[in-house]
């Protein structure tokens, strides 16, 4: 039987480095965190939760029919937002976790990888380039406990730091894994993208 792999968009943070409620900021017409749900293969999921502190993310997240989960205590840091979403998802076989600042990150990039994973089922899976990791990253089951065990602001790369020789890329182009941190690197790709 296929293992079951759940979804955890992870959409809690305070984004200090962006100024203010980074999810809403619009990129090519449309709010990150659209974007980032719409980047999600829900075919490819047992459960997709979406981790947030904002209720309009948690609207979202339901007309997309999506789990949507408070994190009331985003400033208890990622490995709190892990926790919650892992917790959401129920008995599952492995976890990809997905970030809301990959504005073009593809689903069928997102979709791909998800496959690659199914021909690997024990090995961490993330999306990278060049050898250069980067989001979204899969875990099995069996690396939950330590995602569990995170504190404050560590978060799943501390895990796979730990076991770099279980770790396979699944390549994508480098723009798709490129986030946006702060308002001016938001500005600079949208004007990148005006020039392609």
């Amino acid at each position: 039987m296929a293992v079951q792999i759940g979804c955890v968009v992870m959409a809690a943070g305070d984004a200090r480095r962006f100024g203010d409620n980074k999810l809403a900021a619009v990129f090519d017409g449309k709010p990150l965190i659209l974007r980032a749900l719409e980047a999600v293969p829900a075919e490819a999921f047992s459960t997709v939760a979406v981790v947030t502190q904002y209720p309009e993310v948690e609207e979202l997240a339901r007309r997309f029919s999506f789990f949507p989960v408070r994190n009331p205590h985003p400033d208890w840091g990622i490995s709190h937002t892990i926790r919650l979403g892992l917790e959401a998802l129920g008995p599952c076989g492995a976890a990809l976790f997905q970030v809301s600042d990959q504005p073009m990150l593809r689903r069928e990039t997102v979709a791909a990888e998800v496959a690659f994973f199914r021909n690997h089922p024990d090995k961490l899976v993330g999306l990278g380039h060049n050898g250069v990791r980067g989001n979204p990253c899969i875990f099995p089951a069996a690396y939950f406990p330590e995602l569990l065990a995170l504190k404050e602001d560590r978060g799943g790369s501390s895990v796979i730091r730990r076991h770099r020789e279980e770790l396979l890329l699944f390549e994508a182009p480098a723009r798709e894994l490129e986030d946006v941190d702060t308002r001016q690197a938001l500005r600079a790709m949208e004007e990148r993208c005006r020039l392609v």
